[in-house]
């Protein structure tokens, strides 16, 4: 697997993470807050796999 490809795929999995933060925020705020904490690591992993920092 490529590093650009592992780099996209992170950026996806940080999308579906925020989907379900939107989600759930209204059922489990605690969860939300959890799912928007690994959204954010996972975007910010995928970015910088790709280079842009």
């Amino acid at each position: 697997m490529s590093i650009t490809l592992l780099g996209v795929l992170l950026i996806g999995l940080s999308g579906l993470l925020v989907g379900g933060t939107l989600a759930t925020w209204k059922t489990n705020r605690a969860l939300a807050a959890g799912l928007a904490a690994c959204a954010v690591l996972a975007l910010a992993a995928g970015v910088l796999r790709l280079g842009y920092l």
